[in-house]
């Protein structure tokens, strides 16, 4: 990982359409013009915000009273328990798709200077990196270490990423046939392919071929797990992942394109659409399940992050809004370095030193103002870290 200034590509921060030149041998990356998408880091922002602790404040929300929209919001702002799509679904798609959208901008960027074998020199390496850090998260989770991240994003996105770097030379109709053929060979796998005891096209809570190839390769580790109950899927469940990815590349290669921002934003919006209408129709054959991957849930988990990038596009890069946008781009701009912190840092623990005995007495407010208070440390935190002008990428 690296510390860098603000003169960014999309891998970490800030998109730059910094006029290039193209690869030799680039059928799918144009030279862009130059152009600065606030967007892109609002967007990661507002993904990575919940993951700060924004989520924990709405869901304490729900301790304070109960009505139709804190019910919603609490219901929203927590995984599906098994088949279904919510909005806390939709933010591992949602980074997945980040992921593929940075490529790009990233190839252009380093094209500049770099030779094609640099190039992919690097993003092997940012994979590798991506790969260990969720080694590092779930070592830290499991007491001892540990390299397979169980069912958590950076391992599948280090794997996504790389496969989507493969192809950023492509054409978009091998680009989009790779992805399309992804989603279809594991519909069909889990249609058509029994296990020991599990028939096929069985989608239930631990009685899947998903959990069986899981629980025949990382047992030991799996029997201690303590989200195993919950049926999180690991090793087949990543495959489908890298078709979000790709997609992603798409659209960060429209992005870089010479459409007006507005007609760029109305194609992801229309994609946004047809994804979540294709998962709506394929539901009744295949259940959307998270947790699984399954083609359905894939297909439409895309389509909604699509749907609200789209929207940001719109709001901030075509109508022109961004004054608002400072304190998600805070976030966006270190969205590693914030999950990383999240995930193995106990915030919480350390914060509640000091506002535990001021939550306990504001009844039942207190949870709202513990979830606050670490909230804000984080995001004060990412604040400091923005004005100095350090930004941890890969």
């Amino acid at each position: 990982m690296t510390v860098d200034g603000p003169d960014r590509d999309l891998e970490g921060g800030r998109a730059l359409l910094a006029a290039s030149q193209p690869i030799a041998g680039d059928t799918s990356l144009s030279a862009p013009t130059r152009e600065r998408f606030v967007s892109l880091d609002a967007f990661r922002g507002f993904i990575m915000l919940w993951l700060a602790g924004g989520a924990e404040v709405v869901r304490s929300l729900h301790a304070i009273g109960k009505n139709p929209i804190l019910n919603l919001l609490y219901y929203e702002f927590d995984h599906s328990v098994w088949q279904g799509l919510r909005f806390y679904d939709c933010i591992w798609p949602s980074f997945m798709l980040m992921a593929g959208i940075s490529i790009p901008f990233a190839v252009a960027k380093r094209s500049r200077t770099q030779s094609g074998r640099h190039i992919m020199w690097h993003a092997v390496k940012r994979a590798t990196v991506l790969f260990l850090l969720g080694s590092i998260r779930e070592s830290v989770w499991l007491g001892h270490p540990y390299l397979i991240e169980l069912s958590s994003a950076l391992q599948p996105i280090a794997i996504a990423y790389l496969v989507a770097f493969l192809l950023a030379r492509k054409s978009l109709r091998i680009q989009a046939a790779v992805a399309s053929l992804i989603l279809i060979s594991y519909a069909l796998l889990l249609t058509l392919a029994p296990a020991p005891g599990i028939a096929a096209g069985t989608y239930e809570l631990n009685h899947n071929l998903v959990n069986y190839v899981d629980v025949l390769l990382l047992r030991q580790h799996w029997q201690v797990w303590p989200y195993a109950p919950e049926g999180w899927g690991t090793i087949l469940s990543t495959i489908p992942t890298v078709s979000t990815t790709i997609l992603g590349l798409m659209m960060g290669e429209l992005l870089m394109g010479s459409r007006s921002t507005g007609a760029k934003a109305r194609i992801i919006a229309v994609v946004g659409v047809a994804g979540v209408t294709l998962g709506w129709i394929l539901s009744p054959f295949i259940p959307v399940i998270m947790k699984m991957w399954t083609t359905s849930y894939g297909v439409m988990s895309a389509g909604w992050a699509c749907l609200m990038f789209a929207f940001f596009l719109w709001l901030i890069d075509v109508r022109g809004h961004k004054q608002w946008t400072l304190p998600l781009v805070v976030v966006g701009m270190n969205a590693v370095f914030t999950y990383m912190f999240m995930s193995i840092i106990p915030v919480g623990k350390i914060v509640g030193v000091f506002t535990d005995p001021i939550a306990g007495k504001l009844g039942s407010c207190g949870e709202l103002f513990s979830a606050l208070s670490v909230f804000l440390v984080a995001w004060l935190l990412l604040f400091w870290m923005y004005r100095r002008k350090i930004f941890i990428k890969v």
